[in-house]
Formats: C-alpha cells, structure tokens, sequence
C-alpha cells in the first residue's frame, strides 16, 4: 500500500511539475505568420476557412469504423486454437452484426450518397 501511494504521489508530482514548466516556457505570442495558412511558401488565393463538407468527415468515420472491425477479426483464426472457440466466434459475430446493422442504417438515411 505505501509503495502504490508513493508512485502515485511521484507520478501526480513530475505530471504537475512538467505541465508548469510547458506553460512557463512556452511563447504565446501569436504572429501574422503563425496565423496564416501554409501554401507551399505562395500567397495564398483564397480564404483558409472555408467550410468543410461533413461528407468527407462521415467517410472517414466509416472507414476508422470498419479499420477497427478488421483489427478487431483478424485474430479470428487463431481463436480457433483456444479451449472454447465458440466464444470468440460468437462475440465476433455479435461485432460484425452491429456494423452491418450501422452500414445499412448509413445506406438507408442516404449518408453514402454524394448526390443528391
């Protein structure tokens, strides 16, 4: 118990310590070259803040979704050596149904249609 509060304290201290000294020695003086947008050392054309369209943000969410569904199954096959197979696979079937539930409702309310 005193070995788990004293790393506890150590970590608590060096965290508080760190964060005091990254405000004390950071610049914050904030300039018109840090401000402008970087356009390959060209003036730029147009404005930098420009709206973004939420298609392009909803694509990469379904992609890190179904990234993360074929990390999560690519150990599959190797479950198969494991005491109860039937475990992994029923979870893993549990997973890709909840996807798929996801994709169609995706697919239904149109958020895969570009046109419109």
């Amino acid at each position: 118990m005193n070995t788990t509060i004293s790393i506890m304290m150590i970590s608590l201290t060096l965290s508080t310590v760190l964060m005091m000294l990254n405000y004390w020695l950071t610049l914050m003086k904030p300039n018109n070259e840090k401000l402008s947008p970087y356009e390959c050392g060209f003036d730029p054309l147009e404005s930098a803040r420009l709206p973004f369209s939420i298609r392009f943000f909803l694509v990469a969410i379904l992609f890190l979704l179904f990234d993360l569904e074929i990390a999560l199954l690519l150990p599959l096959p190797w479950a198969m050596q494991l005491p109860y197979p039937t475990y992994s696979f029923t979870w893993a079937l549990i997973i890709l149904s909840l996807l798929t539930l996801g994709l169609i409702y995706e697919w239904i309310q149109g958020g895969l249609e570009w046109a419109e």
